[in-house]
């Protein structure tokens, strides 16, 4: 019998099937007991009761006081190191926490009156070899910025940063025109909270009035008068007007024109900048920036894709099962919430849910590559690398940055969300040196076509 410290203990090891094995531990009775009394002598020189004299108080005395509570947690010691004893002991190498199941009554286990018995099964990590990076080969699709790319992301600043230019007064508004308006909002005669505004500026096709409301302007002048009759959507943030028809007596003050932005020094000093040439350097800077991430997207999906082609071998089934809860989960709120994509929503339940299994194999199956690969090459996450990325995730929440640390600090599980990203994008990295590296060069849009998942 294997010895733990001073405690003996038996494994036996009950069925082994596929990447799944079931043992039975058994702790005799006799050893906890021992256990118990090395703990109270531990505890006696720190014990402090009224009636004693400080870390004189009996081991008898003790044990009456607090041994139902000190074996409770020497219960609970013995079988977290007995089943860590017996994964090492079988070089296991676990897929996840593994299911421990007690045999024996507990209460009796904690009185001393029966030895600690339970079966664990222990799911594996399946043994493979995985693929040499230097024997992949890969094309990197690339497109350079060129002037025309840089002039038009200046001219879509430029119309996103519209300017509008009072028309004639017999001018008849139009999509994308302007309207200085103001209105009176009624339902069923009587005015409402928030209905009435003067000199508002409205885009016509923004989209930002009621359904319907911008459309019934277009081909108004200057000076018309009229009643614009909507249905307040259902449901609406005001629950009183939500489905209720309303009439806004409405007068045009004005038509405005659009016109875009001129690109000169002054429009660059919207964004801060001192110059029209240093906006133009930026824009290009942030547009490479784009393509170089686009091209790196690309070509992880293709690394992942023939990572997964290159590798079959069977994988844990908690691991797909708790990756396919995850997916699922998300995919029924979306469903909920009418957001499926279109292709999905066409699909039967049963459909969808084959379909995300596969998809939850391959996380799994490339999940476990990465990891091989990583520890193969002996990558390493640096705490500079963990503490830039919670630095970064802190940003994400202004005002509540030094909480969000905290939190991480806190919370090993968390810390490990945030390394797993970064040690995934380190094995692409090793794969891109090794691997054989073609250059493609595309037009920008290739490079940004759809063409898969991750």
């Amino acid at each position: 019998m294997p010895k733990l410290g001073d405690i003996i203990m038996q494994i036996k090891e009950l069925s082994a099937e596929g990447l799944s094995k079931t043992f039975a531990i058994t702790v005799p009775k006799e050893d906890l007991a021992e256990k118990l009394e090395v703990k109270i002598k531990e505890m006696q020189p720190q014990v402090s009761l009224k009636g004693f004299r400080p870390g004189k108080v009996p081991a008898s005395h003790i044990r009456k006081m607090f041994g139902q509570s000190i074996m409770n947690d020497l219960v609970q010691e013995v079988l977290n190191e007995s089943s860590q004893k017996a994964i090492n002991d079988n070089k296991l190498r676990p897929a996840g926490q593994p299911k421990i199941d007690l045999r024996a009554n507990g209460e009796e286990v904690t009185k001393g009156k029966a030895d600690l018995e339970y079966t664990m099964v222990v799911e594996s990590i399946p043994e493979f070899e995985p693929v040499d990076p230097t024997t992949l080969k890969f094309t990197r699709l690339v497109h350079e910025a060129d002037q025309k790319d840089i002039d038009e992301r200046l001219k879509e600043l430029a119309s996103s940063q519209k300017s509008y230019k009072k028309k004639a007064k017999t001018a008849k508004a139009k999509k994308d025109d302007a309207v200085l308006i103001d209105f009176v909002g009624t339902v069923d005669g009587e005015a409402f909270e928030g209905g009435a505004m003067e000199g508002h500026q409205l885009v016509l096709g923004s989209g930002t009035f009621i359904p319907g409301f911008e459309d019934q302007l277009i081909g108004a002048k200057a000076g018309d008068e009229l009643d614009v009759t909507v249905t307040f959507p259902d449901p609406y943030q005001s629950a009183d007007l939500a489905g209720k028809e309303a009439v806004f007596a409405t007068k045009v003050l004005e038509v405005q024109g659009a016109k875009d932005s001129e690109i000169d020094d002054d429009f660059a000093k919207k964004f801060g900048l001192e110059s029209a040439d240093a906006l133009t350097t930026a824009v290009k800077e942030q547009y490479e920036a784009e393509l170089e991430g686009q091209s790196r997207l690309r070509l992880k999906r293709a690394i992942l894709d023939e990572l997964d082609k290159k590798h079959t071998f069977d994988l844990p089934p908690g691991m797909v099962e708790a990756e396919f809860t995850n997916i699922w989960t998300q995919v029924q709120a979306e469903k909920e919430a009418g957001n499926l994509d279109e292709e999905d929503a066409k699909k039967t339940d049963k459909q969808l849910e084959k379909d995300y299994r596969k998809i939850a194999e391959r996380r799994v199956r490339l999940g476990l590559v990465l990891a091989e690969m990583g520890q193969k090459n002996e990558i390493q996450i640096t705490n500079e690398e963990l503490q830039t990325a919670m630095i970064a995730e802190a940003r994400n929440y202004p005002g509540q940055e030094q909480q969000v640390i905290e939190f991480y600090q806190k919370n090993p599980q968390a810390i490990a969300q945030l390394r797993a990203p970064i040690y995934e994008e380190k094995v692409v990295d090793l794969i891109v040196e090794k691997a054989k590296m073609t250059d493609k060069k595309v037009d920008k849009e290739t490079l940004f076509e759809e063409d898969g998942m991750i």
